[in-house]
């Protein structure tokens, strides 16, 4: 059986970690640096860092604060924010970086992952969709969940991944931050869809809810949170012995 990742994820605005609801009303929590380094010590599998205006904005990711941050950890690092270029891939890299996440990047201009593919490997590349619901049908958002862009998610996603994205981060914008549980309804057809790792973004709770995840899905590879773990409402080594028990395979 495959062995189930914790991933925390860092939302990082102006050099801060934040946090939201519906990806609205963002909040300050910490320091990347300090949370990073937290992580690494405390049983996080890989950590997820996003300069999460840096599309909306129209500027590069910050890359003074990722290079900390990568110094401070052990464990892979995924970085998306802004990545619209190879060169943008390239700059994430030499910081530290062992797999780039394209969003808005990709919208723009799909080939970007087939380049980057064919330069750095499957393995490096994920696709990050950020995915709400809009009159019965899952959308495709752009520019950090600001932009409708009228994709159906699903065949999105399949695109993408036949162009050479390693991996997917779905993020549900209608339960993030709600802490109500994962949205299986768009994450099942996701897994059914494609034949590389899933990753489930949004919507954890609570222990229960990474429980229910990977039990209503045993083919998703990972789940992702933020606000539980800044918070301290959950303790990822607390999480995994309880997934343990209940018969899921983690790492300890």
């Amino acid at each position: 059986m495959i062995t189930k990742r914790i991933i925390p994820c860092l939302d990082v605005k102006n050099g801060r970690v934040v946090k939201g609801v519906n990806f609205e009303g963002i909040s300050d929590v910490s320091s990347p640096i300090e949370l990073a380094r937290y992580y690494s010590e405390n049983g996080a599998d890989e950590l997820v860092f996003y300069d999460i205006t840096a599309s909306f904005e129209g500027r590069a990711l910050f890359t003074d604060i990722l290079r900390q941050v990568a110094e401070q950890i052990f464990i892979p690092l995924t970085v998306g924010g802004g990545i619209n270029s190879i060169e943008d891939f390239d700059r994430v890299l030499k910081c530290g970086a062992d797999k780039v996440s394209v969003n808005s990047g990709a919208i723009r201009r799909p080939e970007l992952i087939r380049e980057a593919a064919q330069k750095y490997g499957d393995q490096c590349v994920v696709l990050s969709a950020d995915v709400k619901r809009v009159n019965g049908e899952f959308h495709v958002f752009a520019k950090g969940g600001r932009e409708d862009t009228g994709m159906e998610a699903i065949s999105w996603i399949r695109q993408c991944v036949s162009m050479g994205a390693g991996e997917v981060v779905v993020n549900s914008i209608d339960t993030d931050g709600v802490k109500q549980g994962f949205d299986i309804d768009l994450l099942r057809p996701v897994c059914e869809a494609v034949k590389v790792p899933v990753i489930a973004s949004g919507g954890a709770g609570s222990i229960r809810h990474f429980t229910e995840l990977f039990h209503a899905i045993p083919d998703i590879d990972a789940g992702l949170a933020a606000s539980i773990f800044h918070f301290g409402e959950v303790g990822i080594t607390e999480l995994k012995k309880e997934l343990r028990a209940n018969g899921i395979t983690v790492r300890l």
